[in-house]
This record gives C-alpha cells, structure tokens and sequence, in this order.
C-alpha cells in the first residue's frame, strides 16, 4: 500500500538570488520557520520567563536578531548599520560580566517585528550577490570572512538557539 503522507525533503533555491546562494538562504529561513511556527500562540508569560541562570525566551529572540544585524554590516557590508535597523536594539547586548543582557518584557510581536526588520535586510542584501562576491573575503581587524561563511554561521547560531528556546519552552508547558 502507498503511503500517502510520504514527504520529500529537499533543500531549494530560493527565487530570484543565484542558486547556491538561494539555497543557503533557504536553510537560514527554514530555521526561523521552525521557530516562528513554535513561538505561535506562546503564553506571555513563557517568553518573558527568567529561569535562574538562563535567559528568557524574549531575550533569545532579540539576542538573536542582533546578531544577525551585527554580522550582516560589519562583516558582509562592512558598514555602519542602517538607522531604522539600529533602532530595533535600545538594549546593551551583553552586561558588565559578559552575559546576554536580559531584555525587558515586551510582547512576541515586537521580537517578531525585529526579527522580521533584520531579516528583510538581509535577504534584501543578499538577493543580488553573485558568486564572486559571495566568496570575497571580507578583512577585518581580527580576521577574513566570506559572505558564504557568515550565513553558515547564523544558520548554526540560530539553531543553537532554537534548541534552547524549544527546551525553554517544554520546561515551562510541563510546569
């Protein structure tokens, strides 16, 4: 008998960027989706828990739209960043002792909107790379980068986060 709920799992490129570069922004989009379709309906009070030691589910959200920004202007466009984008962060990143800054309560919608913001730059940016650039390395003070290696990167950081988000989220539902 067939299995009607077979799936397919293929990576795609996305349209209109150059194909291997569509398809690595494909797999960044896909683990915001995977957040984005968990984060649907969260209790308020489970995105701005603090569990001792950790942070809060709201202030990952932010963490993690920082650092999208902060690696998309210093390292791939090498720039200051863009006002409106700056804006979306009134909070320090990190405290005197190195930790995630804790960010104020706010609503999902607000860490959605930021994380949106950031991430309509960035596909904006990288929609009309080409390979050539794609693999320029970018020479900063400390180190080079690549374009390439800067989305693996966010790929990889997301997905750590992603994890601790989704264990947040499970300790909380079976509180």
């Amino acid at each position: 008998m067939k299995d009607l709920q077979r799936k397919t799992l293929t990576v795609e490129a996305l349209p209109g960027f150059e194909p291997e570069i569509g398809r690595w922004i494909w797999g960044l989009e896909d683990v915001r989706r995977t957040i984005l379709k968990r984060l649907a309906g969260i209790p308020y009070e489970h995105l701005n828990h603090k569990a001792a030691g950790r942070q809060s589910i709201g202030s990952l959200l932010y963490h993690i739209a920082l650092i999208e920004a902060d690696w998309l202007y210093v390292e791939v466009l090498e720039s200051d960043w863009d006002p409106k984008i700056k804006a979306c962060f009134p909070w320090d990143h990190r405290t005197e002792d190195n930790r995630l800054s804790e960010v104020p309560d706010q609503p999902l919608a607000e860490h959605l909107h930021r994380m949106h913001m950031v991430r309509q730059e960035l596909v904006t940016h990288f929609r009309g790379m080409d390979l050539s650039d794609w693999r320029r390395p970018r020479r900063l003070e400390a180190y080079d980068v690549t374009p390439e290696w800067v989305i693996y990167h966010l790929i990889e950081h997301e997905s750590h986060h992603r994890g601790q988000i989704f264990q947040l989220l499970r300790e909380l539902e079976q509180a």
